[in-house]
């Protein structure tokens, strides 16, 4: 009851809190890839697409998507690409980007996830249960190592750090298919056995999961060091000096924090505690 009481009242204060400065009439325009499991999909199955969701029927707008994918060149042919008839942008939102992004403007952070070591069972690496312990097998077993590198990503830092880039099998972070992004690419590949392992970020690391039986794989979250960080936050976005709208999606975030949570969490994928975000400091 006392859990209930307190979300109500964020719920007020966070009703009182959104601008009446967007009106309803006013269409919740996102940006998205038509096909990226687990994040956005035409078929509106993705994550993004739920609270997407959720936030236009709250504003009482009509959700409207202008779909491109997700590759090099992105933000500039969506988020700051005009109408052909030079009267507005082709779309409004970017439902996830990392905070801080140099490309567009960012919000507070809605999730706050890390990458996963996934281990195929029955493999013959059954009893992994550290990363740590792929780096000390011996060097007879480790040349049996069938695990994705990717072309960025603090997977392949890992590796490199670890001795083991030899036996990483190369991916490119963008597919460039069209039937395919790169998780839908690593599922098959794991499926097939032509991997047996991949160190994948939080929500496509669920999504690989999410094809195949429970249990048919070993799940081991990657711990940040002082040398390396597997955890990162995730915000949306809107084009540079769209405030009213950026502090809209804020209260938005905060006024739904759990509503975000219980969708996040039907996907299986890791939800980690969004650090607090240090106070901007007063100029002297």
């Amino acid at each position: 009851m006392k859990n209930s009481a307190h979300f109500k009242k964020l719920w007020l204060v966070g009703s009182l809190l959104i601008p009446t400065t967007i009106h309803a009439a006013d269409k919740f325009k996102v940006c998205a890839d038509p096909l990226h499991p687990p994040y956005s999909s035409k078929d509106n199955s993705g994550y993004e697409n739920k609270i997407a969701t959720l936030f236009a029927e709250q504003l009482g707008q009509e959700l409207e998507y202008f779909w491109f994918p997700e590759r090099m060149g992105f933000i500039r042919n969506t988020l700051k690409a005009e109408n052909d008839n030079g009267k507005g942008y082709k779309c409004d939102v970017i439902m996830g980007l990392p905070p801080g992004s140099e490309l567009a403007d960012t919000t507070n952070p809605y999730l706050h996830s890390t990458y996963v070591l996934l281990i195929g069972k029955g493999r013959g690496w059954d009893d992994i249960n550290s990363a740590e312990q792929l780096a000390n097998l011996p060097l007879a077993k480790q040349e049996k190592l069938k695990i994705a590198m990717f072309d960025r990503g603090p997977g392949t830092t890992w590796l490199q750090q670890h001795g083991l880039l030899e036996q990483g099998i190369p991916y490119q972070s963008m597919t460039g298919d069209n039937e395919h992004n790169i998780a839908m690419q690593i599922e098959q590949d794991l499926r097939k056995q032509s991997i047996d392992m991949v160190i994948l970020w939080g929500p496509m690391a669920a999504y690989v999961q999410s094809q195949s039986a429970p249990g048919s794989y070993i799940a081991i979250p990657m711990i940040s060091t002082p040398s390396l960080q597997f955890d990162f936050s995730i915000a949306m976005a809107v084009r540079p000096g769209d405030n009213k709208r950026k502090q809209l999606l804020n209260d938005l975030i905060a006024k739904n924090q759990a509503k975000i949570h219980d969708i996040i969490s039907n996907y299986g994928i890791i939800s980690l505690p969004i650090p607090v975000q240090a106070a901007p400091k007063d100029d002297d």
